[in-house]
């Protein structure tokens, strides 16, 4: 398996040996203690958090079964994100399911504090020839792009449902806003040819089309079963804080948010904050109380990025460095 590149940092500079490993552990635990400092300032010093009410509710409701269901979501949730990265990577080489899963969760363990998870491309590419590092951040950008492409589908038709019951914003506004959508998409492929730093839209879709169908089927299956999974997760959630709202309603409202929230520029360590700001105004409209839209947007944070950003911690700690040839 190709190891940590120190060459990625360091570019054409000499630097002994001895020096290049005590930089890579630099770097690891700067990696790994700043996302847990992150985590734990948003977790401590948020004020909204109302950690009474929560164990109160908890106690309440508590159940192993319940528990352990929410958990395996949270795990079927990484997982089938894991199983799409390895899908892709069969376009440079064929990866086993550890390796997969150690590329992803230190990769997102990397991109915790960097904008948008941007982080997570140079996570990835860490793990593969400088040769192939190109081709990692593409295949990377697929693998989130088809992520991104769901959310917006799914987050559609939930706002339309939504506005249809509540009249968020009016019908006008709705079509001037799907019509500046396709005029931007009639836009963008009308000046296909035009290039930007040598890469084209026209240049793009040749190289998603090289990649063989198959591959783009299943990471389509998977992304579809790994948004049905987060989404449902989000609604169980609401079902065990007593929130009783019909499931279409509840659907449309979680789909909006994730839409919406997905649409804002945010840092991963950031994320539960701006869906949770997102998630207030519209479970506010179905009346359902701020404090418990909070807490549950917490909790999808915790259990789907501080959890694997743990384990990623551990993979990031491991990365071995490879002496210059």
């Amino acid at each position: 398996m190709p190891n940590f590149q120190i060459d990625y940092f360091c570019g054409m500079i000499s630097i002994p040996h001895k020096a290049k490993q005590f930089l890579v552990l630099l770097i690891k635990l700067l990696i790994v203690g700043g996302a847990f400092y992150f985590i734990y300032n948003q977790l401590a010093n948020n004020d909204k958090l109302d950690w009474n009410k929560f164990i109160v509710l908890f106690r309440k409701n508590q159940s192993v079964l319940g528990i352990s269901f929410i958990l395996l979501l949270s795990v079927l949730n990484r997982y089938f994100e894991i199983l799409k990265w390895q899908n892709l990577a069969k376009v440079i080489h064929q990866i086993s399911i550890y390796e997969a899963t150690k590329q992803v969760l230190a990769a997102l363990t990397a991109g915790i504090f960097t904008p948008n998870g941007v982080g997570e491309y140079a996570g990835k590419a860490l793990y593969y020839p400088k040769s192939e590092a190109k081709k990692v951040v593409f295949l990377n950008l697929i693998c989130n792009g088809i992520q991104m492409i769901l959310t917006i589908i799914f987050g559609i038709f939930g706002l339309l449902y939504f506005n249809a019951q509540f009249n968020v914003i009016t019908t006008k506004t709705v079509l001037i806003l799907f019509g500046g959508f396709l005029l931007i998409l009639i836009i963008l492929f009308s000046i296909k040819k035009i290039k930007v730093k040598g890469y084209s839209i026209e240049k793009l879709i040749h190289k998603i089309n090289e990649i063989p169908k198959p591959i783009h089927r299943k990471n389509i299956f998977l992304g579809i079963l790994r948004y049905l999974v987060f989404s449902h997760q989000y609604y169980f959630l609401f079902l065990a804080f007593d929130v009783d709202l019909p499931y279409l309603t509840l659907m449309a409202a979680i789909t909006s948010v994730y839409f919406l929230a997905s649409s804002l520029p945010t840092f991963q360590f950031l994320d539960f904050a701006v869906k949770g700001s997102v998630a207030i105004y519209f479970f506010g409209i179905l009346g359902v109380n701020e404090w418990i839209v909070i807490f549950i947007s917490t909790l999808m944070w915790f259990l789907n990025v501080v959890l694997p950003v743990v384990l990623g911690s551990y993979f990031v700690l491991n990365f071995k460095t490879k002496t210059a040839a």
